[in-house]
């Protein structure tokens, strides 16, 4: 009965370590505060099964945050070469099946949803790009110059200007968030954003030796596969990884964020299962339960500043 009993002291002492040491990151550590955030992600979902910790905590209207997300996919597939005749075609500049099964339109609402119980201001900070480049395939790499240039056209419009003048580069945000080189689950569409940010922020101060990007670009650290599936087990992991790799001199543009949910409450664990299970119910099959109840990503989100080479 001895190891019932440890396992009953273990049961209480962890998680009450675990809501402490949250408790002391989100006051003590490195925070974004007065900026303007863009999520970048690849599809419905991602915000929540990903990122939910870090936009709970940027969100949080005493930051002084103003927090959009932009999804390059509805979930739009490619149409096999010889399609069923009752197939759905969801654009006129190529085949495409329904929407990820006939659920565009509803995993368009379902991201607006999400995004509300994370914690954004409203629905229209949600934006959802359905372009044939675009297409959610575990198989097809986006091209990150398509990327790159769909950021510079929502964010940096007047950059071909800028380019021939002294004025420092300008851009609507303040800091993009994505996916890293990884993509946390090795999908290509993740992947490929790494790539396509990377080259907008370079794209800002090309041509301008001397000059700092305006967009700070923070990308989400894909952990080994014995780390994923922890829960908030994995806690002391990522501190000591923040604490080894993270550059803490400048205080404006920190090398690394780190953002703990707690187990209760707004903001919590239960906030961001609710974001799955209540907005993405169309995406809700079984394995997911076991995603969003053991992904260390749903409790713990470690971001590092990337050093972008100017082009």
């Amino acid at each position: 009965m001895d190891w019932l009993l440890t396992l009953g002291v273990l049961a209480v002492v962890l998680p009450s370590l675990y809501v402490y040491t949250a408790t002391v990151v989100s006051s003590r550590f490195p925070a974004l505060r007065n900026k303007r955030i863009c999520l970048l992600i690849a599809h419905p979902d991602d915000e929540a099964m990903f990122f939910a910790p870090a936009v709970m905590a940027l969100a949080r209207p005493e930051t002084g945050n103003h927090v959009k997300i932009l999804c390059l996919s509805s979930g739009m597939r490619p149409a096999p070469s010889h399609p069923h005749p009752c197939a759905a075609s969801a654009d006129k500049n190529g085949p495409m099946t329904g929407n990820a099964d006939g659920l565009g339109e509803t995993r368009k609402r379902e991201l607006a949803k999400s995004g509300l119980i994370l914690g954004l201001r409203k629905t229209d900070d949600v934006f959802v790009v359905d372009k044939p480049e675009f297409p959610d395939s575990m198989t097809a790499t986006w091209d990150s110059a398509n990327i790159s240039s769909l950021l510079c056209s929502a964010f940096a419009p007047n950059l071909a200007r800028s380019r021939n003048s002294d004025t420092a580069p300008e851009a609507a945000i303040d800091v993009l968030i994505t996916f890293d080189a990884g993509g946390v689950s090795g999908h290509p569409n993740h992947i490929s954003l790494y790539h396509g940010a990377r080259a907008f922020v370079a794209a800002l101060v090309a041509g301008k030796p001397g000059w700092q990007p305006p967009v700070d670009l923070y990308t989400l650290t894909t952990v080994p596969l014995g780390r994923k599936y922890t829960a908030f087990l994995d806690v002391l992991a990522t501190l000591a990884s923040w604490a080894i790799g993270a550059d803490k001199a400048d205080k404006k543009h920190p090398g690394g964020l780190v953002f703990l949910s707690g187990l209760a409450g707004d903001g919590s664990i239960t906030t961001a299962w609710k974001a799955m299970v209540s907005a993405h119910k169309s995406q809700m099959v079984w394995f997911r339960y076991g995603w969003i109840s053991l992904s260390r990503y749903m409790y713990i989100n470690d971001l590092r500043l990337e050093k972008v080479k100017r082009r």
